[in-house]
Parts: structure tokens; sequence; C-alpha cells
């Protein structure tokens, strides 16, 4: 029985890897193909990075000149392209037109903020999605099922940003006399105190993007875990459960709920790439010192490198994401290996 079970587990290992170097061999053609996206999409914008940093200043066309020669602007777009290819293959994603310092060096300071926020409202919703789903696809049709369901897509179809506002006019700005509950802007205050006084000031800094990203977002793990307890519920081993007398709670909690998780994992992994890239739009409206907002300001200028680097690190973080999203799937899930 042991020579038959190595043999059968053998060929079950050389699968996953040949799986495995097939997804990481469609991953790498497309950062191919993002890193060639990149550099040509941004060309497109409008507006002249030159004279959007020459505002204010006094300069002559010959300045202007040496200043685009300086930037490397002069030079024809396929010497660009070559240049950014052969930087990027380096590891070097060049030095920012506005910043005047390496991009790799801007990224590394806003990355922890975006981490922090997007992570933690990227477990919130996560957690709420999934305990709400669970709770409504049990019982679907429910009270609980039509109320949950109902605020969850209503809130998903709000504009990110105007809840952002509403919740800035409502809870931070304040109405009337009544004060503001939470901070208008950015990661901590001015005069923050250290130690464990300065984490509840951050935390409190948090509180209202953190709860955008949430409403935002949480009814896409609510809908899938829902659509798949559904599917779970109508399966003979859950008639069998009750059959044999489990309570209800028991049988969601130990049999539907794991089995059903399945479908999530892939959406969970998705997320998490764009948990890199934060949340543009959050971040500019609460001026949260992350990458969301460092791609905003680069979009202003426009600033070439730092929207390429930003926006690489996004895309090649989502793309390893759902291919290792894809090789846990592969190993969870039976019926994927016996494709």
């Amino acid at each position: 029985m042991t020579v038959v079970a190595e043999i059968d587990a053998a060929p079950a290992g050389h699968g996953l890897l040949r799986y495995a170097a097939a997804k990481a061999g469609g991953a790498l053609l497309s950062i191919a193909m993002v890193v060639v996206a990149t550099f040509f999409l941004f060309r497109m914008l409008p507006g002249d990075p030159v004279r959007a940093l020459a505002q204010g200043r006094n300069m002559t066309p010959a300045q202007l000149d040496l200043e685009r020669a300086r930037l490397g602007l002069d030079k024809s777009i396929p010497e660009q392209f070559l240049h950014f290819v052969g930087q990027t293959l380096r590891f070097d994603l060049g030095t920012s037109y506005e910043y005047k310092r390496p991009v790799l060096d801007l990224i590394g300071e806003r990355i922890g903020p975006t981490l922090l926020l997007t992570g933690t409202a990227l477990v919130m919703a996560v957690s709420l999605g999934i305990w709400q789903g669970a709770r409504a696809g049990w019982k679907p049709g429910s009270r609980f099922d039509r109320f949950s369901t109902a605020v969850s897509l209503v809130l998903w179809s709000v504009p990110t940003f105007w809840l952002g506002l509403l919740l800035l006019m409502v809870f931070a700005a304040g109405i009337g006399p009544i004060p503001g509950l939470f901070p208008t802007r950015g990661i901590s205050s001015v005069d923050a105190p250290d130690g464990f006084g300065y984490v509840l000031d951050v935390a409190h800094h948090m509180v209202l993007p953190c709860l955008t990203l949430v409403a935002v977002v949480y009814a896409q793990y609510l809908l899938v875990m829902r659509s798949s307890v559904l599917d779970e519920v109508e399966q003979d081993y859950i008639t069998t459960a009750r059959a044999k007398g489990l309570k209800d709670d028991d049988i969601r909690r130990r049999h539907a709920v794991p089995n059903a998780l399945l479908p999530t994992v892939t959406l969970v992994f998705m997320r998490i790439g764009f948990v890199v890239g934060g949340a543009v739009t959050v971040e500019a409206i609460f001026s949260w010192p992350g990458l969301g907002q460092l791609f905003y300001q680069a979009i202003r200028v426009p600033d070439f490198t730092l929207m390429q680097g930003t926006f690489l690190l996004i895309t090649v973080s989502v793309i390893l994401m759902n291919t290792l999203a894809d090789v846990i799937y592969h190993v969870l899930d039976p019926r994927v290996r016996s494709v």
C-alpha cells in the first residue's frame, strides 16, 4: 500500500509543478506586456512635463530644451522605450521629474502607509463579507439575507469619492455646532505623542478612509460567499448531516463554510495584489501619504517615470497574486487537479 501511495503521489507532485510552471510562464508574459503598455500608455496623456515643472519660473526656450535633455525627453520614442526597458530589467525605475529622487526610494517611503490602510481595510472587508455571506446564503430569503444583501449592494454602487466626501462632511467637518469627530487629512497629527499614543493617533486618522474602503468593497465577498453557500446547501452531505441530527450552526460552520470558501480564495488574493497599489481616490480625498496619493500627484504633472514605476508595481503585484491564487486553488480543490 505504501508503494502504491508513493507512486500515486509522484505524478500528483509533478502535475502541480507543471501547472505552477505554466502559470509562472503566463505571468512572465503578462508582465512583459505590462512593461510595454506602461511606457506607451502614459505617453498618450496630454501635457508637457517640462512646462508643468517650469510653472512659476521664467525659463527661456533654451533652458526648457536643456531641462528636456536632462530628463531624456529630447530623444525619440523608440530610444526612450529601450532605455526604459533596460532600466526595468536592472530593477531601476528611474528618477522622478518632480521630486528629483529615485522612484524606488519614493515607493519605499509610501508603501508602508498604503499597506497599513488598505491591508486593514481588506481584513475587515473579507471578515465582514464572509460572515454576512455565510449567514445570508444559509437562510436565503430571510430578513437578514434581504437586509445585508441590499445594504451591501447599495454601498457597492456608491462612487468611492462621493462616499469619502460625505463621510468627511458629516464626521470630520462637523455639522453646525457639532465638532468633527475625526481628522480630515494625513496619517497623524503634528503634535502626536510617542509610543502607544502615536498608535492611537494613527488609528484615529484611519477610521474614515478605512470605513470608506470597507463599505465599497465588502459586498464582493458577501455575494461570492452567499452564492457558494447556496450551492453547498443543496449538496448531499448537508442532507446527511442534518439527518444525523447535527445542529444547523455546526453544519454551517464545520462543513458548508469551509467548502464554500474555495471560490473566495481567488478573489481575496486578487485584492491582495491591489493592496500594494493603494486606493488612489481615497488617499487623495483624505491626503493619506501612500502610493495612491503619490500616483495621483504624478498624474497631475505628468511625471512619466513616477507614473511608470508605481503603475508597474501595482500591475505586477496583481499578476503575481493572481498566479499564486491559481496555484493555491489547484492545491486546495481536488476537482481542479483532476481536470
